[in-house]
């Protein structure tokens, strides 16, 4: 056997021994687009003008927006986020229990296909891109315990992957749909080993699958829908509704082990069913009106976090189904508020800002082994646009565009669990800095 076969698999048999012993989170139930913002825009405004932006982004917040612009567009950007996720207990000597940072590399495109048929409908095609540590890992992943505290929604983000198209149905009427790509892994590990660890007749199979869950939008611009042909007190004015299916990252693994002259044929079960990066069924509103060179609006999202306390039934990992009924980890749906407004400073530059307060989904603040914390924050964002519509080598214009983003997260109290169950009580907050830049290219 080579060595690297037997490498994989000892690492893999390493892994199924440890998953319940480890202190930190490194991933998390959240992703790049709804923990900071994909785009420096959607950074900036704190989301709130997500569902009229009329990049890439729109794949994820409205797919239906893809029509706002009949212009191609490339786009590549970074993102950084340097989180500091506190947890004061009188027992500790130090209170930051993550500070690792989250860095996406961006890319996306959208196109109108519009001319690949007769009808010349138009038809637009997006797709977007995030890759943590700047592309170099792309499959973040951790399902673990911890008997320090783990944040629910913050630590390094796995791939993020949207592919969607839209069209324009009808006077100011458009409809989008989209996916996001998730992936289920499996794995299948038999083997015979001695006492000292000596392994043979290995026999491993992995395999991964993409899940594909749906994203829906509509957007209405109501002037052009009920006035098209003259002026009208609804000119400006633009709606907008989405529904995005509850989506997740999960791993199985499944072993059969032979130990020598100790456990004999069949040999020992061990089954691992994990998920990671949950992400609620979303229904959103959003509504904003345009005027001569500005604009102000905002949306209301409701997320459906109980959702997760089924997912978790069946989560070997964190276990909810053997516990208490009391010491079982509680979710609520939420309801997010979020406004924003952009103002054009010249015909080249504009600026934007937003604001959201978003609530903690977490509802039980006693979750003894798993030890999740997460509160109440306050979301703030400010950033900056520069076009150029001449420039020496490209026919269409370039944009830059800049984000910047503060979440402050509110103290709220947990009682933190160990594996004997010993208790102490700790409070949760933390503050966290995101920059976002990118530049678009119109074709």
């Amino acid at each position: 056997m080579s060595g690297s076969h037997r490498f994989a698999v000892r690492a893999l048999t390493l892994a199924i021994a440890t998953s319940g012993f480890a202190t930190t989170a490194s991933a998390s139930m959240g992703n790049l687009g709804t923990a900071y913002g994909v785009m420096p825009v959607d950074v900036a405004t704190a989301q709130s003008l997500s569902m009229f932006n009329d990049q890439v982004s729109a794949t994820y917040y409205n797919p239906s927006y893809l029509t706002s612009d009949e212009r191609g567009e490339l786009t590549g950007g970074i993102l950084h986020a340097e989180q500091e996720l506190r947890s004061s207990r009188s027992d500790a000597d130090g209170d930051i229990i993550s500070d690792s940072p989250s860095q996406h590399v961006l890319i996306g495109m959208k196109t109108n296909l519009g001319s690949l048929t007769r009808f010349k409908h138009p038809i637009y095609l997006g797709f977007i891109a995030g890759v943590e540590k700047y592309g170099k890992e792309m499959l973040a992943f951790s399902s673990e315990t911890s008997e320090t505290g783990q944040y629910l929604q913050y630590g390094k983000e796995p791939l993020f992957l949207n592919i969607g198209g839209a069209t324009p149905l009808w006077r100011g009427i458009s409809a989008g749909f989209s996916v996001r790509v998730t992936l289920e892994a499996a794995a299948q590990l038999d083997a015979v080993s001695t006492l000292g660890g000596e392994t043979s007749r290995e026999r491993l199979s992995v395999n991964a699958e993409p899940s594909l869950k749906s994203i829906l939008g509509t957007t209405l611009k109501w002037g052009e829908t009920f006035c098209p042909d003259s002026s009208c007190f609804l000119d400006g004015w633009e709606s907008a509704v989405t529904y995005r299916t509850k989506s997740s990252a999960s791993t199985s693994v499944d072993s059969n082990i032979i130990v020598t002259q100790t456990i004999p044929d069949p040999g020992l079960s061990l089954a691992v069913a994990t998920i990671d990066s949950f992400q609620p069924e979303t229904i959103a509103f959003g509504t904003q009106y345009k005027g001569d060179g500005w604009r102000i609006g905002g949306s209301v999202e409701q997320q459906n976090w109980s959702e997760l306390e089924e997912e978790f039934a069946g989560d070997t990992i964190r276990d909810q189904q053997n516990v208490n009924a009391a010491d079982r980890i509680r979710f609520d749906d939420i309801l997010i508020p979020r406004i924003g407004a952009e103002y054009e400073l010249s015909q080249h530059f504009a600026i934007r800002g937003g604001l959201a307060y978003e609530e903690s989904p977490l509802k039980t603040t006693r979750n003894p082994e798993l030890n999740y914390l997460d509160t109440d924050k306050i979301v703030a964002g400010v950033g900056l646009s520069a076009t150029y519509d001449r420039t020496r080598l490209l026919a269409y214009p370039v944009r830059l565009d800049i984000g910047y983003q503060y979440q402050q997260l509110q103290e709220r109290d947990f009682t933190i669990v160990d594996y004997d169950g010993n208790e102490q009580q700790a409070t949760a907050d933390g503050d966290i800095h995101v920059i976002s830049g990118s530049i678009t290219l119109k074709f």
